[in-house]
Protein backbone atom coordinates (compact mmCIF):
# COMPACT_ATOMS: atom_id res chain seq x y z
CA UNK A 1 0.00 0.00 0.00
CA UNK A 2 2.78 2.21 -0.52
CA UNK A 3 0.84 4.86 -1.74
CA UNK A 4 -1.87 5.08 0.89
CA UNK A 5 -1.16 7.17 4.11
CA UNK A 6 -2.60 5.57 6.59
CA UNK A 7 -2.48 8.40 9.91
CA UNK A 8 -4.01 10.36 7.06
CA UNK A 9 -7.15 7.72 6.87
CA UNK A 10 -7.14 6.89 9.96
CA UNK A 11 -7.69 10.49 10.44
CA UNK A 12 -10.71 10.98 7.67
CA UNK A 13 -12.05 7.45 9.51
CA UNK A 14 -12.31 9.27 13.00
CA UNK A 15 -14.03 12.40 11.41
CA UNK A 16 -16.72 10.29 10.57
CA UNK A 17 -20.36 11.45 11.84
CA UNK A 18 -21.93 7.99 13.46
CA UNK A 19 -25.22 7.24 15.41
CA UNK A 20 -25.14 6.37 19.06
CA UNK A 21 -25.84 2.70 18.99
CA UNK A 22 -24.03 0.73 21.52
CA UNK A 23 -21.81 1.03 24.37
CA UNK A 24 -18.33 0.25 23.18
CA UNK A 25 -15.59 -1.77 23.58
CA UNK A 26 -17.18 -4.78 22.97
CA UNK A 27 -15.00 -7.00 25.25
CA UNK A 28 -11.96 -9.49 24.08
CA UNK A 29 -12.23 -12.54 25.73
CA UNK A 30 -9.66 -15.42 25.85
CA UNK A 31 -11.36 -19.00 25.62
CA UNK A 32 -8.92 -21.11 28.02
CA UNK A 33 -11.84 -24.13 28.36
CA UNK A 34 -12.70 -24.06 25.13
CA UNK A 35 -9.45 -24.31 23.87
CA UNK A 36 -8.31 -27.00 26.71
CA UNK A 37 -11.40 -29.82 26.01
CA UNK A 38 -11.11 -29.38 22.26
CA UNK A 39 -7.47 -29.91 22.27
CA UNK A 40 -6.18 -27.11 20.56
CA UNK A 41 -2.68 -25.21 20.42
CA UNK A 42 -3.30 -21.99 19.58
CA UNK A 43 -4.50 -19.39 21.97
CA UNK A 44 -8.24 -18.87 21.04
CA UNK A 45 -9.87 -15.36 22.31
CA UNK A 46 -13.39 -14.03 21.08
CA UNK A 47 -13.91 -10.60 20.28
CA UNK A 48 -17.96 -10.43 21.70
CA UNK A 49 -19.85 -8.17 18.74
CA UNK A 50 -22.82 -10.44 19.88
CA UNK A 51 -22.47 -8.31 23.36
CA UNK A 52 -22.81 -4.86 21.98
CA UNK A 53 -25.24 -3.32 24.00
CA UNK A 54 -28.40 -2.20 21.55
CA UNK A 55 -31.14 -4.00 19.87
CA UNK A 56 -29.48 -7.48 20.73
CA UNK A 57 -26.40 -6.23 19.34
CA UNK A 58 -24.49 -8.16 16.30
CA UNK A 59 -21.90 -6.87 13.34
CA UNK A 60 -24.90 -4.28 11.73
CA UNK A 61 -25.44 -2.34 14.45
CA UNK A 62 -21.57 -1.29 13.97
CA UNK A 63 -22.63 -0.64 10.41
CA UNK A 64 -25.53 0.86 11.02
CA UNK A 65 -24.00 3.74 12.69
CA UNK A 66 -22.50 5.09 10.08
CA UNK A 67 -24.81 4.29 7.79
CA UNK A 68 -27.82 5.84 9.79
CA UNK A 69 -25.34 9.20 10.24
CA UNK A 70 -26.00 9.20 6.47
CA UNK A 71 -29.20 8.50 6.17
CA UNK A 72 -30.20 12.08 8.43
CA UNK A 73 -27.36 13.39 6.72
CA UNK A 74 -29.19 12.87 3.55
CA UNK A 75 -32.50 14.22 5.28
CA UNK A 76 -34.22 11.22 5.62
CA UNK A 77 -37.15 9.73 7.83
CA UNK A 78 -37.95 6.43 6.48
CA UNK A 79 -35.10 3.38 6.36
CA UNK A 80 -36.51 0.42 3.92
CA UNK A 81 -34.47 -2.56 3.86
CA UNK A 82 -34.64 -6.03 3.06
CA UNK A 83 -34.17 -9.85 4.40
CA UNK A 84 -34.87 -13.18 5.19
CA UNK A 85 -36.99 -13.30 7.67
CA UNK A 86 -35.13 -14.44 10.74
CA UNK A 87 -32.63 -11.49 9.37
CA UNK A 88 -30.16 -9.82 11.89
CA UNK A 89 -29.53 -7.33 9.68
CA UNK A 90 -33.65 -6.33 9.45
CA UNK A 91 -33.87 -6.51 13.32
CA UNK A 92 -30.93 -4.49 13.78
CA UNK A 93 -32.61 -1.56 11.54
CA UNK A 94 -35.56 -2.07 12.91
CA UNK A 95 -34.15 -1.46 16.57
CA UNK A 96 -32.20 1.40 15.08
CA UNK A 97 -34.88 3.03 13.04
CA UNK A 98 -37.34 3.21 16.42
CA UNK A 99 -34.48 4.58 18.52
CA UNK A 100 -33.39 7.22 16.41
CA UNK A 101 -37.14 8.07 15.00
CA UNK A 102 -37.13 6.89 12.07
CA UNK A 103 -40.21 5.11 10.55
CA UNK A 104 -38.63 1.55 9.08
CA UNK A 105 -40.08 -0.48 6.05
CA UNK A 106 -38.53 -4.49 5.84
CA UNK A 107 -38.97 -6.41 2.99
CA UNK A 108 -38.56 -10.35 3.24
CA UNK A 109 -38.49 -13.16 1.22
CA UNK A 110 -40.67 -15.50 3.21
CA UNK A 111 -44.34 -15.94 4.01
CA UNK A 112 -46.27 -14.40 6.46
CA UNK A 113 -45.86 -16.36 9.85
CA UNK A 114 -48.74 -17.59 12.02
CA UNK A 115 -46.76 -16.86 15.14
CA UNK A 116 -43.97 -13.91 15.38
CA UNK A 117 -40.80 -15.88 16.72
CA UNK A 118 -37.30 -14.02 17.20
CA UNK A 119 -35.94 -11.68 14.72
CA UNK A 120 -39.46 -11.36 13.33
CA UNK A 121 -40.90 -10.91 16.78
CA UNK A 122 -38.39 -7.81 17.67
CA UNK A 123 -39.45 -6.46 14.28
CA UNK A 124 -43.23 -6.72 15.44
CA UNK A 125 -42.38 -5.17 18.57
CA UNK A 126 -40.16 -2.27 17.49
CA UNK A 127 -43.05 -1.08 15.02
CA UNK A 128 -41.17 -2.23 11.56
CA UNK A 129 -43.63 -2.83 8.70
CA UNK A 130 -42.73 -5.72 6.81
CA UNK A 131 -43.63 -7.05 3.40
CA UNK A 132 -43.34 -10.58 2.12
CA UNK A 133 -42.23 -11.21 -1.43
CA UNK A 134 -41.83 -14.83 -2.77
CA UNK A 135 -38.03 -14.74 -3.23
CA UNK A 136 -34.59 -13.09 -3.00
CA UNK A 137 -34.68 -11.60 -6.16
CA UNK A 138 -37.67 -9.89 -5.42
CA UNK A 139 -36.37 -7.94 -2.52
CA UNK A 140 -34.93 -5.09 -3.94
CA UNK A 141 -37.67 -4.63 -6.40
CA UNK A 142 -39.92 -4.33 -3.00
CA UNK A 143 -37.80 -1.83 -1.75
CA UNK A 144 -37.98 0.41 -4.36
CA UNK A 145 -41.35 0.20 -4.57
CA UNK A 146 -42.15 0.90 -0.91
CA UNK A 147 -39.49 3.70 -1.51
CA UNK A 148 -41.80 5.20 -4.33
CA UNK A 149 -44.83 4.25 -2.16
CA UNK A 150 -43.04 6.65 1.03
CA UNK A 151 -42.07 9.33 -1.37
CA UNK A 152 -46.21 9.65 -2.52
CA UNK A 153 -46.89 9.95 0.86
CA UNK A 154 -44.66 12.67 1.51
CA UNK A 155 -41.43 10.95 3.59
CA UNK A 156 -37.87 10.94 2.38
CA UNK A 157 -36.71 7.17 2.59
CA UNK A 158 -33.30 5.87 2.60
CA UNK A 159 -32.58 2.60 1.12
CA UNK A 160 -29.65 0.43 3.28
CA UNK A 161 -29.08 -2.14 1.33
CA UNK A 162 -28.76 -5.91 2.55
CA UNK A 163 -26.21 -6.62 5.39
CA UNK A 164 -25.65 -2.53 5.58
CA UNK A 165 -22.69 -3.76 3.14
CA UNK A 166 -21.83 -0.82 1.78
CA UNK A 167 -18.53 1.14 2.00
CA UNK A 168 -20.04 3.52 4.21
CA UNK A 169 -21.36 0.92 6.46
CA UNK A 170 -18.00 -1.20 6.64
CA UNK A 171 -16.58 1.81 8.07
CA UNK A 172 -18.08 0.55 11.20
CA UNK A 173 -15.59 -2.79 10.44
CA UNK A 174 -12.48 -0.32 9.76
CA UNK A 175 -12.62 1.36 12.67
CA UNK A 176 -13.60 -1.75 15.12
CA UNK A 177 -9.43 -2.72 13.66
CA UNK A 178 -8.50 0.44 16.11
CA UNK A 179 -10.53 -0.74 18.76
CA UNK A 180 -9.37 -4.20 19.10
CA UNK A 181 -5.55 -3.21 19.35
CA UNK A 182 -6.57 -0.90 22.02
CA UNK A 183 -7.41 -3.73 23.75
CA UNK A 184 -4.51 -6.08 23.22
CA UNK A 185 -0.74 -5.74 23.27
CA UNK A 186 0.00 -7.48 20.04
CA UNK A 187 -2.61 -7.73 16.87
CA UNK A 188 -3.73 -11.09 16.58
CA UNK A 189 -2.09 -13.64 13.80
CA UNK A 190 -5.63 -14.83 12.57
CA UNK A 191 -8.92 -13.25 12.74
CA UNK A 192 -12.13 -15.62 11.81
CA UNK A 193 -15.54 -14.69 11.33
CA UNK A 194 -18.65 -15.78 9.71
CA UNK A 195 -19.17 -13.89 6.26
CA UNK A 196 -21.97 -13.11 3.95
CA UNK A 197 -22.47 -9.81 2.36
CA UNK A 198 -19.23 -8.77 2.89
CA UNK A 199 -19.50 -5.55 4.58
CA UNK A 200 -17.78 -7.11 7.88
CA UNK A 201 -15.27 -8.41 6.29
CA UNK A 202 -14.40 -5.39 4.00
CA UNK A 203 -14.17 -2.93 7.00
CA UNK A 204 -11.54 -5.26 9.04
CA UNK A 205 -9.57 -5.60 5.63
CA UNK A 206 -9.72 -1.90 5.45
CA UNK A 207 -9.00 -1.27 9.25
CA UNK A 208 -5.93 -4.05 9.14
CA UNK A 209 -4.25 -2.12 6.12
CA UNK A 210 -4.72 1.17 7.68
CA UNK A 211 -3.05 0.24 10.35
CA UNK A 212 0.18 -1.48 8.81
CA UNK A 213 -1.22 -5.04 9.87
CA UNK A 214 -0.94 -8.15 7.98
CA UNK A 215 -3.13 -10.62 9.99
CA UNK A 216 -4.92 -13.02 8.66
CA UNK A 217 -8.47 -13.23 7.92
CA UNK A 218 -10.27 -16.11 6.92
CA UNK A 219 -13.84 -15.40 6.21
CA UNK A 220 -16.30 -18.57 6.40
CA UNK A 221 -18.98 -18.35 4.03
CA UNK A 222 -22.65 -18.50 5.06
CA UNK A 223 -24.23 -19.01 1.49
CA UNK A 224 -22.54 -17.74 -1.09
CA UNK A 225 -19.55 -19.22 -3.49
CA UNK A 226 -15.82 -17.33 -2.33
CA UNK A 227 -15.83 -15.88 -6.13
CA UNK A 228 -19.08 -13.81 -4.99
CA UNK A 229 -18.21 -13.22 -1.64
CA UNK A 230 -14.63 -12.16 -2.90
CA UNK A 231 -16.14 -9.32 -5.77
CA UNK A 232 -18.63 -7.86 -3.22
CA UNK A 233 -15.27 -7.31 -0.41
CA UNK A 234 -13.51 -6.20 -2.92
CA UNK A 235 -15.99 -3.80 -4.69
CA UNK A 236 -16.87 -2.41 -1.13
CA UNK A 237 -13.36 -1.83 -0.37
CA UNK A 238 -13.08 0.05 -4.16
CA UNK A 239 -15.56 2.08 -2.82
CA UNK A 240 -14.18 3.17 0.93
CA UNK A 241 -11.59 4.89 -1.14
CA UNK A 242 -13.37 8.08 -1.32
CA UNK A 243 -14.82 8.06 2.21
CA UNK A 244 -10.81 7.68 3.35
CA UNK A 245 -9.43 9.81 0.85
CA UNK A 246 -6.97 7.00 -0.39
CA UNK A 247 -6.77 4.98 -3.20
CA UNK A 248 -9.77 2.31 -3.00
CA UNK A 249 -8.79 0.34 -6.23
CA UNK A 250 -5.24 -0.29 -4.43
CA UNK A 251 -6.83 -1.33 -1.14
CA UNK A 252 -9.17 -3.51 -2.91
CA UNK A 253 -6.15 -5.02 -5.24
CA UNK A 254 -4.33 -5.73 -2.57
CA UNK A 255 -6.18 -7.21 0.08
CA UNK A 256 -5.27 -10.88 0.66
CA UNK A 257 -9.03 -11.68 0.64
CA UNK A 258 -9.23 -15.76 2.18
CA UNK A 259 -13.14 -17.06 1.58
CA UNK A 260 -14.19 -20.74 2.57
CA UNK A 261 -17.26 -21.82 1.36
CA UNK A 262 -17.20 -25.52 3.10
CA UNK A 263 -18.70 -25.20 5.62
CA UNK A 264 -22.24 -24.36 4.65
CA UNK A 265 -22.94 -28.05 4.35
CA UNK A 266 -26.90 -28.46 3.23
CA UNK A 267 -27.35 -24.85 3.17
CA UNK A 268 -28.01 -21.57 4.51
CA UNK A 269 -29.40 -21.33 7.81
CA UNK A 270 -29.05 -25.32 8.01
CA UNK A 271 -27.10 -26.97 10.64
CA UNK A 272 -24.36 -29.24 10.02
CA UNK A 273 -22.50 -31.93 12.23
CA UNK A 274 -19.35 -30.01 13.01
CA UNK A 275 -21.90 -26.39 13.56
CA UNK A 276 -23.85 -28.41 15.98
CA UNK A 277 -20.63 -29.74 17.84
CA UNK A 278 -19.71 -26.57 17.63
CA UNK A 279 -22.43 -24.40 18.82
CA UNK A 280 -21.99 -27.39 21.91
CA UNK A 281 -18.55 -26.80 22.63
CA UNK A 282 -19.05 -23.23 22.93
CA UNK A 283 -21.72 -22.93 25.36
CA UNK A 284 -20.50 -26.12 27.51
CA UNK A 285 -17.26 -24.71 28.22
CA UNK A 286 -17.45 -20.61 28.17
CA UNK A 287 -21.55 -20.16 27.94
CA UNK A 288 -21.23 -18.76 24.73
CA UNK A 289 -23.58 -19.05 21.98
CA UNK A 290 -23.72 -19.27 18.27
CA UNK A 291 -26.12 -19.63 15.51
CA UNK A 292 -26.31 -22.10 13.00
CA UNK A 293 -26.93 -19.58 10.22
CA UNK A 294 -23.66 -17.91 10.81
CA UNK A 295 -21.54 -18.16 13.59
CA UNK A 296 -21.28 -22.00 14.40
CA UNK A 297 -20.72 -22.85 10.85
CA UNK A 298 -17.33 -19.82 11.47
CA UNK A 299 -16.45 -21.62 14.85
CA UNK A 300 -16.55 -25.09 13.33
CA UNK A 301 -14.00 -23.80 10.61
CA UNK A 302 -12.03 -22.53 13.69
CA UNK A 303 -11.40 -25.70 15.57
CA UNK A 304 -10.90 -27.61 11.79
CA UNK A 305 -8.41 -25.10 10.98
CA UNK A 306 -6.58 -25.39 14.28
CA UNK A 307 -7.05 -28.76 14.65
CA UNK A 308 -5.54 -29.59 11.23
CA UNK A 309 -2.65 -27.33 11.07
CA UNK A 310 -3.87 -24.78 8.33
CA UNK A 311 -3.66 -22.39 11.17
CA UNK A 312 -0.24 -22.71 12.98
CA UNK A 313 -0.25 -24.02 16.37
CA UNK A 314 1.69 -21.64 17.82
CA UNK A 315 -0.57 -18.30 16.71
CA UNK A 316 -3.69 -16.33 18.39
CA UNK A 317 -6.50 -16.71 16.99
CA UNK A 318 -9.29 -14.41 17.26
CA UNK A 319 -13.06 -15.26 16.54
CA UNK A 320 -15.05 -12.20 15.54
CA UNK A 321 -18.26 -13.11 17.03
CA UNK A 322 -20.92 -11.47 14.98
CA UNK A 323 -23.87 -12.10 16.95
CA UNK A 324 -26.91 -13.67 15.73
CA UNK A 325 -28.12 -15.41 18.50
CA UNK A 326 -31.81 -14.61 18.38
CA UNK A 327 -31.73 -17.33 15.77
CA UNK A 328 -31.66 -19.62 18.12
CA UNK A 329 -34.92 -18.74 19.25
CA UNK A 330 -36.98 -19.18 16.08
Amino acid sequence: MSSILPEAARTALRAKPTESLGTYPTPIDAMPRFRTILGLAQRILVKRDDAISFGFGGNKVRKLRYVLAAARAAGADALITCGGLQSNHARATAAAAAALGFRCHIVTNAAKPERYTANALLNHLLGATVEYVKGREDRIPGMERAAERLRHEGRTPYIVPLGASTPVGALGYAAAVEEMLDQMEEAPDVIVLASSSGGTLAGLHAGLALNGLSTRIIGISADDPPAAVEASVRGILAGMGELLGIDGAELARDAALEVDDSFVGPGYGLATEASIDAQQAAATTEAVFVDHTYTAKALAALIEYCKDGRIAHDATVLFWHTGGQVGLFA
